[in-house]
């Protein structure tokens, strides 16, 4: 099996494992109740994605139970 010839450097290691960081979630507050979504997607708390309802967002009632 090979073996390396030279050990790596400490910069060399942490720039290696700076390629692995994950980056925080980048987020927007949404435009009509200013909570914050993820950009390009359907604004969990209101429904809406760019102006217009596309969600229902009212809470749905359960059948009574027989």
């Amino acid at each position: 099996m090979a073996l390396p010839k030279q050990r790596h450097t400490h910069y060399r290691r942490d720039r290696a494992r700076k390629e692995l960081e994950m980056e925080p979630t980048k987020t927007i507050p949404c435009e009509k109740c200013a909570a914050p979504k993820l950009p390009h997607c359907v604004c969990p708390k209101c429904g809406t994605y760019k102006g217009r309802q596309v969600i229902d967002t009212t809470p749905k009632l359960k059948k009574s139970a027989k």
